[in-house]
This record gives C-alpha cells, structure tokens and sequence, in this order.
C-alpha cells in the first residue's frame, strides 16, 4: 500500500510538473524568462531564510558596497534564477538556435577542439550555468555530466531526455544527497572511471562542501570540491573552467573557457590543493565581473 500510494504521489507530482512545462512552451523563449524573471523577483525575497543568506553572503564578498547596492544585486540575482527556470523548461529550444550562445576565445576553442582527450568542463552558478557545457557540445566531444538525481523517478527521467541533447554521453546522477563521505566516494569513482576511459565531463563547482578543501574565496576559507582536481591529475586529463553569461535581460549568452594547467609534482596533495585555490580564485574573478548573475542564496561559506 506504501508503495502505491508513494508511486500516486510521483505520477501526480509528474502531471503538475508536465502542465507547468506545457503552460511555458507555450510562450515564446524570450517571452517566457521576462515573465519568469519578473515573478521571481516579486516572490522570491519573500523566502527570508533565502533572501537573508543571499545578503549575508553578499556583506562577506562586498563589504565595501552600501546596503542598498547589495539588494539591488540580490534582486537581480532572482531575476536571473527565474529566466534560468524559463529557459530549462525550453532547454531543447534554446540549444536549436545557436546564435543565441557565442562562444569567447574562438583561438583556444579551434585549437583544442579537434584533439581535446580527456577532459573535466568545470563551471560555476552563473548565467544559465547548464550552457557551460556548450562548446564541448559542440565540438562533439560527446560529454556526460554529474547532476543531483531526483527521487521521483518520472521526473527524473523527463529532466533527463530535455538534456540529451546537451548531454549526449548521459548525466551521472549522485543520488539523494546526504552529505556523506561514503557517497563522496562512490560518486568520485564512477566519474573518474568514466574520464579515463576518455570520457568528457561537465561538473559545477562552486558550492559549500562538507568535506572539501578550505580554500579561499572572497578572502575567506570555503570549503570546496577537489574532485576535478583530483581526476584531472591521477588520470592525466585536462580541466577546462568555463562560464555562461547572460547577456542583458535577453535568453543569449556568452561563453568564456580557460584551460588551468594541471601540476604533477612529487606531492599530489599540494597539487590538488594548488589547482583548487587556482579554480576558486578564477570564480571569483568571474562572479566579481556580473556579481548579479551568481547564486548567491547558496550556502558558500562555514
């Protein structure tokens, strides 16, 4: 009985979920993220916890900017998360119009593309960050990425095939997050088996890790993802950093990529740690650029 009434609960949740999306696609893309946009603004500084936490964030990065100017980001903030919600309702749309996604630093992206080898895309919560994974996209190199499975398995099938186009290799889910270190591991070696096989994989590095590395970010210790160091070293593939940014108020963007050097010294603890401060370090040179299209409600710090 259990079992049925918790598979109602996942077909009803699904049929909620399907009518939202149906009701979206039947705006234009551009029509769809404006009113997305402007809704998130007027409801989501009512979450207090939230909206709080996007400030208090906001205070340790900026300590120097008013009250006033740190609002203003964070509001902004919510208007870009709500043209994101828009935009993964049509991600298949979105990526059928290419001119809508340039991709920066053409002499780096024409000269790796053809013999890129195995490879980790690492990106950030900004822009429409799912579109990071863009240029390996489209140079073919059939890339896979990590993602937070969801419980519902009818809604994680769906999230799944509105991807497969941007994912072709597959998303690697982690299942339900418990913070365990025994997750940790099981997720790191299925993913490091999958890049060195020659596998290329997008992940999103940006969020507070329990059981990271405490490197710094905006002149404070947060604790941070060494996966991608950690893979990128022992089986020798390169990390590529990218960032998606929306340009203006409109569904297009930009796309910045940057190779980070991978050290192989004599002390693999110091490399991972030297290619995690140098990847955190070069978020925050990014976030400080368009501060307004980071996730600022996220946790970051301890």
């Amino acid at each position: 009985m259990n079992a049925l009434l918790r598979d109602l609960r996942y077909r009803l949740e699904y049929a909620v979920l399907r009518l939202l999306v149906g009701l979206v696609r039947l705006m234009p893309l551009d029509t769809a993220a404006n009113l997305s946009a402007w809704a998130w603004q007027k409801i989501a500084p009512r979450s207090r916890r939230r909206h709080e936490r996007a400030l208090a964030n906001l205070a340790i990065a900026f300590p120097e900017k008013s009250e006033a100017e740190r609002e203003a980001i964070a509001r902004a903030m919510w208007g870009n998360l709500g043209r994101v919600m828009a935009e993964t309702m049509q991600i298949d749309r979105l990526i059928s119009e290419p001119d809508r996604i340039e991709i920066l630093n053409q002499q780096v992206f024409s000269r790796y593309k053809d013999k890129l080898g195995p490879a980790i895309g690492v990106s950030l919560h900004m822009g429409n960050w799912e579109l990071a994974i863009w240029p390996l996209t489209v140079a073919g190199a059939n890339p896979a990425a990590v993602y937070r499975s969801v419980n519902n398995p009818y809604v994680d099938a769906f999230l799944r095939r509105q991807r497969k186009d941007l994912y072709p290799a597959g998303l690697l889910g982690k299942g339900r997050i418990d913070g365990s270190p025994e997750e940790g591991q099981k997720t790191a070696r299925i993913i490091m088996d999958f890049v060195r096989k020659g596998g290329r994989l997008g992940l999103v590095c940006d969020l507070y890790d329990k059981y990271g590395m405490p490197v710094p970010f905006f002149g404070q210790l947060a604790p941070s993802v060494v996966i991608p160091a950690m893979i990128a070293r022992r089986v020798g593939a390169r990390i590529w950093l990218a960032r998606c940014l929306r340009v203006g108020n409109q569904s297009r963007f930009t796309i910045d990529i940057k190779e980070l050097k991978v050290p192989r010294t004599a002390s693999q603890a110091e490399d991972v740690k030297w290619i995690t401060t140098k990847m955190q370090s070069e978020f925050e040179a990014w976030v400080r650029e368009a501060p307004e299209q980071w996730m600022w409600s996220n946790r970051r710090w301890s």
